[in-house]
């Protein structure tokens, strides 16, 4: 996990929040999100809160909020989801603007968009300020089991290399001519699809291989060790500690 591994997600910079080890935003990141999925529902002032503890860290990443918002747009499916709640959820009704709605379906609608876009918002965060491959070393330091690491660090590796051959059979498709315009081009596409599978087992058997003749035994060498002072993690605990106490207060208040 030593080499680079650039990804459009990660937007270089040199902010505070960049400069934190990997392990402690994903620690923080994960207790955040646990915080906000506790709040009830019914706490609308407390997700407001929350809103702004996230534009704050942003500010401090010196995030734009175009490339925040951007990034949001991922979550659109459960944006759909969420507004079909209110007309199909049972219970007692309500008439807003001529249509009836379901009250048991509004609440849920708020609360899976509420906690979703928030999650997401943070995991955006995440992503913007840590490049993947230091995220795996903080997984890696923060004692997740090794294969796993293993496997997602394969994972982000080839599907780069997988997409990046996937265009390049484009291309070649496109310089001779062909343009996929309806069910008789299926074929080609088949056939691409195929080809592509081959040549990524053939690619992967090849790199395992090269592995295993360089050493390998299951494990991968740690070439950068992470380590975090006490006042990095007090740092990185102000976003979840401040969003517990907003939690803390949901409830008694």
């Amino acid at each position: 996990m030593g080499a680079g591994h650039a990804h459009k997600l990660y937007r270089e910079g040199h902010s505070p929040v960049h400069a934190l080890p990997p392990h402690c935003k994903l620690a923080a990141t994960l207790a955040f999100v646990v915080v906000v999925v506790s709040t009830p529902r019914e706490a609308v002032w407390a997700f407001g809160l929350y809103a702004v503890l996230i534009a704050a860290v942003a500010a401090v990443a010196r995030i734009p909020a175009g490339f925040l918002l951007r990034r949001l747009l991922i979550e659109v499916p459960f944006v759909a989801f969420a507004v079909l709640m209110p007309f199909v959820a049972e219970g007692e009704r309500v008439e807003v603007l001529g249509m009836s709605l379901s009250v048991s379906g509004l609440w849920g609608a708020w609360n899976v968009l509420a906690k979703g876009t928030l999650g997401v918002a943070a995991s955006v965060l995440l992503a913007s300020t840590t490049e993947l491959r230091v995220l795996l070393l903080g997984l890696q330091r923060l004692k997740l089991p090794p294969l796993l690491v293993q496997i997602a660090s394969f994972m982000i590796r080839y599907g780069d290399v997988i997409s990046d051959e996937l265009r390049r059979m484009s291309i070649a498709r496109r310089s001779r001519g062909f343009e996929a315009r309806g069910i008789r081009h299926w074929g080609v596409l088949a056939k691409t699809a195929g080809a592509l599978f081959i040549r990524s087992y053939e690619r992967g058997e090849r790199v395992y291989l090269a592995m295993v003749s360089r050493g390998y035994t299951g494990s991968m060498p740690v070439i950068d060790e992470v380590a975090a002072t006490r006042a990095q993690w007090a740092y990185a605990s102000t976003l979840p500690v401040t969003a517990l106490a907003v939690c803390l207060m949901g409830w008694t208040l």
